[in-house]
């Protein structure tokens, strides 16, 4: 089992030592969006193989809507791929340069970050973005996708494999790992340090804390999605029901999905009703402080401590009555997870603080948290969102697989 890793560790060495130039990167991407389209009813006959698997194995079914392919998330896939097609490569741009006084000459230039290792549950598509966003910028990408979306993320990974082909490139710029065995991840985590530069996790809390746990080489991503949406005194009602209803249920199963709704105590008479009732008649449950518990006339259960640090991923949601902007603002502090967390508001100086002051690594003003997303962002897609406190934060896209090194020019200088 090592050595079926290490030969696959190996491979994505030797073909990261050949560099593509830009042109020849988009005409990979053009022809596997061109591939895609092609064998859309392959796909989603393997995609059919998972479904019929995981529905047997007793899977969610919020984790089932997230393997599903039809013909509309397979457009979306190859609409995303021909969006990083035409997006501008990253890769050998100066990102600045200057001159000391002993004339040398310095220059920050962008370059890959190397091999990256991808860790996913469940959606099919990350294969293609993930395949897609590491490709442009130069890196290679070793796919280890979850068991219940084996066949999807196959066929996907290689008509990747295919358009390389069909490009006289090493196909090995992208692989993945088609054995099931669990034991893999362990050793991909702990002991292919010398062939792996990167490890990003996607998926749920359990298979983060893993990685975070296990591994030897450095990760890019999030443990859990507690995204909130604060409505401020000086909120308009009829944006607050607008942006919350998409916030919360427009598609529950994302990590951008508002879990928690805060509402300023002055106007929790008139607005938790209307907000409320919008989100009940969709079948949401409500689980709610005991201020607004008491004003609110539908259906609701009392929230408790552990409610306000849940990531539902369904249609629940935690509701809270803060007294301010600084109250919200603590409280998303203490209880998010540093992802995605939004104020409604008319107040300019009131959104001003909550954006300055939330930890959070995106803060929204008067829309919905579910825009935390890559494709939403204009990155074409993305590998993941990050929380770290290290860059990269946020949706990881294009530009954010990439480092950069220094290069001095000089003409004989030494230093005294």
């Amino acid at each position: 089992m090592n050595k079926y890793l290490r030969n696959i560790g190996i491979n994505a060495h030797k073909a990261f030592k050949k560099k593509i130039d830009t042109k020849i990167k988009n005409k990979v991407l053009d022809k596997y969006a061109y591939l895609i389209n092609k064998n859309k009813f392959k796909i989603i006959n393997q995609n059919k193989k998972d479904v019929y698997f995981a529905k047997k194995k007793g899977l969610k079914e919020n984790l089932i809507k997230r393997l599903n392919l039809d013909l509309k998330k397979i457009d979306q896939i190859i609409k995303s791929i021909k969006i990083i097609s035409k997006l501008k490569d990253p890769i050998n741009i100066t990102l600045s340069k200057w001159r000391r006084p002993n004339g040398l000459k310095i220059k920050k230039v962008s370059i890959p970050l190397g091999i990256i290792g991808i860790i996913y549950e469940s959606r099919p598509n990350v294969t293609s973005d993930v395949s897609s966003l590491c490709f442009k910028s130069g890196n290679c990408v070793i796919l280890r996708g979850g068991s219940e979306a084996y066949f999807s993320n196959k066929i996907l990974a290689n008509l990747f494999r295919n358009a390389l082909r069909a490009n006289k490139i090493d196909a090995n710029y992208i692989q993945f790992v088609d054995n099931k065995n669990r034991k893999l991840v362990d050793i991909l985590l702990s002991k292919m340090e010398k062939y792996v530069d990167v490890i990003i996790p996607r998926g749920g809390k359990n298979l983060v804390k893993k990685v975070q746990k296990l591994s030897s080489i450095p990760t890019i991503g999030h443990l859990e999605g507690v995204c909130h949406t604060y409505v401020d005194r000086e909120a308009s009602l009829n944006l607050s029901i607008k942006i919350i209803r998409n916030a919360k249920l427009r598609n529950t199963s994302i990590c951008g999905a508002t879990e928690t709704i805060l509402i300023h105590e002055k106007i929790i008479k008139k607005f938790t009703n209307p907000i409320l009732k919008k989100l009940v008649n969709e079948n949401c449950i409500i689980f709610a402080d005991k201020k607004i518990k008491r004003i609110f006339k539908g259906h609701s259960l009392i929230a408790r401590e552990k409610n306000w640090s849940k990531e539902y991923l369904s249609a629940k949601v935690s509701v809270k009555s803060v007294k301010n902007v600084v109250d919200a603002v603590n409280h998303i502090n203490k209880y998010g997870t540093m992802h995605t967390d939004a104020i409604i508001t008319k107040n300019k100086k009131v959104a001003n603080y909550f954006l300055k002051n939330v930890k959070s690594s995106i803060a929204m003003h008067n829309t919905s948290t579910q825009f935390a997303d890559g494709g939403e962002f204009g990155f074409g897609g993305e590998v993941g969102i990050s929380t770290n406190k290290l860059p990269p934060r946020g949706p990881v896209g294009l530009n954010q697989l990439i480092s950069y090194k220094y290069e001095v020019y000089g003409s004989g200088q030494i230093r005294k």
